[in-house]
């Protein structure tokens, strides 16, 4: 990876917030940063594809829905940088292949560690899932916090924004949705 920023850049950077760069707790704090970068981009080094081991034993005969509640989600919004965060659950109902459970929480990971928007993200599961393991339906449910919104402009604590995206046989079957919905809820 081409490093983010150079020493120099986050020495003007601290300086310019009113810091002094040379203050003993802030003298590491360019190379701190630049691989907390790198930890929280690293999605861009990932490729979905890889991330998602199919496998068609033991799913020749399951048809029902498989959901994974509480992925934790945590993601930079592209407009301010500022942290977003909160929870995953995903569900599809298989056609012949199934995925290893970890590999959901991985996928989300993998879209999550890049710039983002929430509505951007929730497609992208939803439609990596459909491409790579080609399933009969998917559904994705993301609820999170935005620290843009809580910790400057309008600074609403607590507020959560949910987005959600069905595709295959959860668009056009009301039942198959409202099971997916209710299971997703349920605690």
């Amino acid at each position: 990876m081409e490093q983010l920023f150079g020493d120099g850049d986050w020495r003007r950077f601290l300086a310019s917030v009113g810091e002094d760069p040379d203050r003993s707790g802030l003298q590491e704090t360019p190379q701190r940063v630049r691989l907390a970068w790198e930890h929280w981009t690293q999605g861009y080094r990932q490729d979905p594809a890889e991330v998602l081991k199919v496998f068609e034993d033991g799913a020749q005969m399951y048809n029902e829905l498989i959901i994974v509640r509480n992925i934790p989600v945590y993601s930079h919004c592209e407009h301010h940088l500022a942290p977003f965060f909160g929870q995953a659950t995903i569900g599809y109902v298989p056609a012949g292949r199934i995925v290893g459970l970890s590999k959901l929480t991985r996928l989300v990971d993998c879209f999550a560690k890049r710039l983002q928007v929430q509505e951007r993200l929730t497609t992208q599961v939803a439609n990596a899932l459909m491409a790579h393991l080609q399933p009969k339906a998917v559904g994705v449910i993301l609820t999170c916090r935005h620290l843009c919104m809580e910790s400057r402009g309008i600074r609403t604590p607590g507020e959560e924004s949910v987005t959600s995206a069905m595709l295959g046989e959860l668009q056009p079957n009301l039942a198959l949705r409202t099971e997916f919905l209710s299971l997703a809820r349920m605690k």
